[in-house]
């Protein structure tokens, strides 16, 4: 190894490893959710299945204001702006706030018909749309929380993320335990405990954006070019995350036709997977950061290095992650559910889960240095190219499979696999182009 390499590969880590606790909160929410959930029923969690997948599509179908964000100010950073990047990060709070109250206000009429799209009926969807309508308050702190962790990233300061998620992590859990069991409100008292949670994350990363703009004299009112334009560079990360969580909803919704018991586990192994996607996604962040910043300063050359160094650690990260998975996949289904039939579905899909595991390092790798390129356009038209693929054979097994166990184990071998490869083969031919490489403070 060499002094440069060993360089980059600190600065990879100095970034990664903060942001892979942060990156895990949300996951972290969600299976701390399911195992307090779970022990109310299969129904409740089944129900908790479908309204997590709901309101998570919510949430993430805008991660541009993260990822954009991150890549707008690491470049102004890069290119000595430093002013210019906190004002970037104020105007993506306006607009993750004026978002958020939208998407809380059309969620609550919608939730019904949105359980009942999934395939939600009976008691389940009683059980999901309770879930979701409580949990509906909380979205804009939700968003608010995405943009100011991008301005964070941007400035690579991934460390204060990863205080802020580890005590909203711990916060929910204890809220839920007393919420759900304690003052016995059931599943509502999960939605609520993390509505709370997710507030006071909002209102700790408020507080620290705004005293960097109080110090850098930049204003905190809205600008309504800066906001437009936020709102404007997002749109093709914005298809881009739309197409992904397509996938995401329509496995979920082929799921819920193979019985409860299926769609339970399906739940658990989606929770499982998206931690393990994240912790990957922590080097990916890590590409953002530092993609952005030497693109900004206009090292083609730094960024090329980097890409390679960060593949790598994809690769390894992956073969780690998939050797635990595959070792502890049969154990975590009695943390979950009581029920057989919940627990043999979930050892099958996670077993699939693991060994994908090293080609999702890859993926997530190149996917973070694209958005810290600002090569979203690209991203928008290979999600939506790799979603109109998938879809057919996920209908197929929905229409045409086996049930139970075996269906759902065909399943994630559509997903994390069939679909996974598509990614890779398009983003890798992306990255061994030039096409991506475009210097300055913005794109």
């Amino acid at each position: 190894m060499t002094q440069g390499q060993f360089a980059t590969d600190r600065r990879i880590l100095a970034l990664a490893v903060p942001a892979l606790g942060a990156l895990i909160a949300e996951p972290l929410f969600l299976l701390a959710d399911s195992a307090i959930v779970g022990r109310l029923g299969t129904t409740e969690l089944a129900g908790l299945g479908l309204a997590g997948a709901i309101l998570a599509s919510a949430v993430n179908i805008f991660i541009f204001l993260a990822y954009g964000t991150t890549s707008t100010v690491a470049r102004r950073i890069g290119a000595g702006d430093r002013d210019g990047a906190i004002s970037v990060g104020v105007d993506a709070a306006w607009l993750a706030t004026a978002i958020g109250v939208l998407v809380a206000v059309a969620g609550w009429p919608a939730a019904a018909f949105l359980a009942r799209l999934l395939g939600g009926h009976g008691p389940v969807l009683d059980a999901a749309v309770t879930y979701l309508r409580w949990s509906l308050p909380g979205v804009p702190a939700m968003l608010v929380v995405l943009a100011l962790v991008g301005v964070l990233r941007g400035l690579q300061n991934t460390r204060v993320t990863l205080w802020i998620a580890a005590v909203g992590a711990v916060a929910n859990a204890l809220l839920n335990v007393l919420l759900v069991h304690g003052v016995g409100w059931g599943i509502a008292g999960s939605a609520i405990g993390t509505v709370i949670a997710q507030f006071g994350m909002a209102a700790a990363a408020v507080t620290i954006v705004v005293r960097a703009a109080r110090r850098s004299g930049v204003p905190l009112r809205p600008h309504l070019a800066g906001v437009g334009l936020a709102g404007r560079t997002g749109i093709p990360l914005l298809v881009r995350t739309i197409a992904l969580r397509g996938v995401l909803l329509l496995t979920t919704a082929v799921a819920a036709t193979l019985g409860a018991p299926a769609l339970a586990a399906h739940q658990v192994a989606t929770n499982v997977w998206t931690l393990l996607a994240l912790g990957l996604d922590a080097l990916a962040i890590a590409g953002q950061a530092l993609t952005g910043a030497a693109l900004g300063a206009g090292d083609v050359e730094g960024t090329r290095a980097a890409t390679a160094r960060m593949v790598r650690w994809g690769w390894g990260a992956g073969v780690v992650f998939g050797v635990v998975l595959l070792l502890c996949g049969s154990l975590l289904g009695p943390l979950f559910s009581a029920d057989p039939a919940v627990r043999t579905a979930l050892t099958g899909a996670l077993l699939v889960a693991g060994v994908m595991q090293p080609l999702a390092g890859y993926v997530f790798v190149l996917d973070g240095v694209l958005i810290g390129a600002g090569d979203g356009r690209f991203l928008a038209y290979a999600s939506v190219a790799q979603t109109l693929a998938f879809a057919p054979l996920a209908l197929a097994i929905g229409a045409w499979g086996p049930t139970g166990t075996r269906g759902l184990v065909l399943l994630w071998v559509a997903f994390a696999g069939g679909w996974m490869v598509m990614r890779a083969v398009l983003l890798g031919y992306r990255a061994r182009s030039d096409a991506w490489l475009v210097t300055g403070a913005t794109r």
